[in-house]
């Protein structure tokens, strides 16, 4: 691990934090009680690979309709689905639930300790630390993406995330004060969000630069190093888009597996060359329209066709949508994207 920084790191970050911590809905300001556990656990779990701008207004909408652990644990699985529509990455949202449900069958609290919380569905290491230090007051060791970042330069670590997290971990772990390491996980969030950010940091405004080995360099936005990003592979499919007596065909996706238990357009299979009109939903006269929907998932990109036809009898292949309100069905994105392409052609 580097050599330890001046040991008035936490202090100094602090005392920026006090003034300038940013007001979101799920925290508390500093001073204030901690924040409720509930509304911590939640914000965790959608903040996870999503910008604090979008999670923002929705998670505002879900405390509105499920203000407590146990509202959410009784909400059928279908309905917080839909809810989640458009965050990404469903599995959160199925562990959402699952968790909401296991902490309510153990009495309705959270776990106030790290490795309590880590025994929860869908609470990793880091969540659990953010969770243990932020709610409950636990000294725990919280790093996110942010914190990595600031770490790596004010210690001047070099090697490339994510392989350099267990040297990041340890110096994290030298500067994380026994008083208020929430507050200290927050403050080095935002510290990271406002003012070490991965390009144009704004070093002359940052309270730790005298102690930041990287801003001493002369090149602080060169730590760490960046690692070559591997080229996604390519996928391709087509969207079929089934229309009877003003409705259109939906189909519950199998609850594993990507974008597992959503409301969805038929799709046929997603393959390394354009699939055609195979493996529709039911028998009918399909055309493919003019232009396709791309979307880009964590592990591979995806362009999809897009073919459309009239049902000449009711089926039950899934089930009947209103077209005029398909946006309350809560359509994953790329499904969403792919029916206001169709709408707009007709």
């Amino acid at each position: 691990m580097p050599a330890k920084l001046p040991s008035d790191i936490a202090d100094l970050l602090l005392a920026w934090y006090d003034l300038n911590a940013r007001r979101l809905p799920w925290r508390s300001p500093p001073g204030a009680p901690r924040a409720d556990p509930y509304r911590v656990w939640l914000s965790e779990i959608m903040l996870q690979q999503t910008t604090v701008a979008t999670v923002r207004p929705r998670f505002e909408e879900f405390v509105a309709r499920w203000p407590d652990v146990e509202s959410l644990a009784s909400a059928s699985d279908a309905d917080l689905m839909a809810a989640w529509a458009g965050l990404g990455y469903y599995a959160r949202a199925r562990n959402l639930i699952a968790c909401a449900r296991a902490v309510v069958a153990a009495g309705g609290h959270f776990p106030a300790t790290e490795e309590g919380l880590r025994t929860l569905p869908g609470v990793g290491a880091y969540t659990a630390a953010a969770i243990a230090a932020i709610a409950f007051g636990e000294r725990a060791v919280v790093v996110d993406a942010n914190v990595a970042r600031v770490v790596a330069r004010l210690f001047a670590i070099t090697a490339p995330l994510p392989g350099a997290m267990p040297e990041v971990r340890a110096a994290t772990e030298s500067i994380t004060p026994d008083a208020r390491s929430g507050d200290f996980a927050q403050a080095m969030m935002d510290l990271g969000s406002a003012i070490c950010t991965p390009r144009n940091p704004s070093c002359l405004i940052c309270p730790l630069a005298p102690s930041c080995r990287a801003f001493a360099s002369g090149d602080p936005e060169s730590f760490p190093e960046k690692k070559a990003k591997a080229a996604k592979p390519q996928r391709y499919g087509t969207i079929f888009w089934a229309e009877r007596d003003g409705q259109v065909l939906l189909v519950r996706r199998p609850p594993k597996g990507l974008l597992g238990g959503m409301l969805a357009l038929p799709t046929g299979p997603w393959s390394p060359a354009p699939p055609g009109l195979e493996d529709p939903p039911i028998a009918a006269d399909w055309t493919m329209r003019d232009g396709t929907v791309a979307h880009v998932f964590t592990h591979f990109r995806l362009e999809l066709a897009l073919a459309v036809a009239r049902a000449e009898a009711h089926s039950n292949a899934g089930e009947w949508w209103p077209i005029a309100d398909i946006e309350s069905a809560g359509l994953p994105t790329v499904f969403a994207k792919a029916a206001s392409a169709i709408r707009r052609a007709e």
